[in-house]
């Protein structure tokens, strides 16, 4: 069995297994940039927040999978994933690490070791449990 790299929220159960390499989106110049390249559908999409809106752009022209490092299923984002059907794990932490995200007490070192890990990695989104939502090595 492949490795768990991290774990979160799934936003819906879904058998769809989206396969990509990770590309950590900072900001809306970075979503731009992606769409623009015609490459977003080989990406599955990193972001820091469930309220990062900038991101639906991208969701709309056909992004394959989302991460994000904070956030709840019923935030924009996760609400955005369901309704164009995008496998989506949310708050996600890395299963090699202790750190976890807590509201309004998270050092900005815990994002930066989530995207440094998974930042160009390829990787497959397994969404089929109801509540634990899955990102898998898939190198």
């Amino acid at each position: 069995m492949a490795d768990v790299l991290a774990e979160g929220y799934n936003v819906f159960d879904t058998a769809k297994s989206p396969s990509g390499t990770v590309k950590y989106l900072e900001s809306p110049a970075d979503v731009i940039g992606l769409i623009q390249s015609g490459r977003l559908a080989e990406h599955i999409l990193l972001v820091q927040g469930g309220t990062t809106t900038f991101l639906a752009p991208a969701l709309s022209m056909g992004a394959i999978g989302v991460i994000t490092m904070s956030g709840a299923p019923e935030s924009h984002l996760g609400i955005l994933s369901r309704e164009f059907q995008t496998p989506c794990v949310m708050t996600a932490h890395l299963t090699s690490s202790e750190s976890r995200y807590v509201v309004g007490d998270t050092d900005p070192s815990h994002f930066e070791e989530i995207a440094k890990a998974l930042d160009g990695r390829k990787v497959r989104l397994d969404c089929t449990d109801h509540e634990v939502g899955r990102v898998v090595a898939d190198d």
